[in-house]
């Protein structure tokens, strides 16, 4: 538990870092081979991922022969034992707030992340005036921030939880700050006057959304540890959704619309996740 904001930080950082050499590389491939390398180039890199995966990922410490003995035990010694899962409890994961907290909160955080991955490139191209491979660029330096400022928040969660304030409490505290802060920087943008000041807003609103790795994403293992993986499926499935429809919908809102329209559908679901994370969310073993 006292390490669980941290290590999950960790594990995000690597996908803010593909996002950081896809953002860098990718009108680059474009410009020198075409749109089609991009695919051909990350999809090939994901099946090398896969192969290292299968033959280096072990489910248990006690099944893996690269640690060492001293970082064995002290992994087994600061696990809770979660036995063996049983049948998946559906009806009680689906009638429990909590979860739905969860799920709701998840579709809330990734409207506002995915517009900003798909949509951020066009943004600087449309409204700022870079150029395709300056959009790359500038594209990348939200996704440091959330790279640097996952850890740092990871980093602050587990030193509260080590001083004794509330597991439930941090996971709260996180994910209002993962909500509130995106949704301040985002309403700045309007007002922005120079290229330089909207690039900073993106950055700071990504950096401090990156504080959701130590609220929503943690809470999954928090409330429900048998079923932590079932419920990461049902949640990120709704996050996914957000994806779809935040994509298609800011295509829609641009042709009636301005961004500022854009902004503005997602700070709403900025605050709603906010008051749904505040309201029904624990930290509490719930299944």
């Amino acid at each position: 538990m006292q390490e669980r904001s941290r290590s999950l930080a960790l594990v995000y950082s690597g996908m803010y870092s593909g996002s950081i050499a896809g953002l860098a590389i990718s009108p680059t491939l474009i410009a020198m081979f075409t749109w089609p390398s991009v695919f051909f180039i990350f999809g090939s890199l994901g099946s090398v991922w896969f192969a290292a995966w299968s033959r280096l990922a072990c489910s248990r410490p006690q099944d893996d022969e690269r640690i060492s003995l001293a970082e064995r035990e002290y992994i087994t010694a600061n696990t809770i034992e979660r036995g063996e899962a049983e049948a998946v409890p559906w009806k009680k994961i689906l009638s429990n707030k909590a979860v739905w907290a969860i799920i709701v909160c998840h579709f809330c955080h990734n409207w506002g992340t995915f517009i900003l991955l798909t949509w951020m490139p066009t943004y600087y191209n449309q409204v700022l005036g870079f150029n395709l491979q300056d959009s790359g660029l500038y594209s990348v330096l939200p996704w440091i921030t959330m790279a640097v400022m996952a850890n740092v928040g990871g980093w602050l969660a587990d030193a509260a939880v080590a001083r004794g304030v509330p597991v439930t409490w941090v996971r709260k505290g996180m994910q209002t700050i993962g909500f509130l802060g995106p949704a301040f920087f985002l309403t700045r943008l309007g007002s922005v006057a120079t290229p330089a000041g909207a690039v900073a807003c993106m950055m700071c609103s990504q950096g401090l959304d990156a504080f959701s790795q130590s609220g929503l994403y943690c809470n999954h293992q928090d409330i429900a540890p048998r079923y932590s993986g079932v419920l990461l499926g049902i949640s990120n499935t709704a996050g996914v959704l957000a994806g779809v429809l935040g994509t298609a919908a800011t295509g829609y809102i641009l042709e009636v619309g301005t961004w500022d329209d854009v902004w503005s559908v997602a700070v709403g679901l900025y605050l709603v996740g906010t008051v749904v994370w505040n309201l029904f969310s624990t930290a509490d073993r719930q299944i």
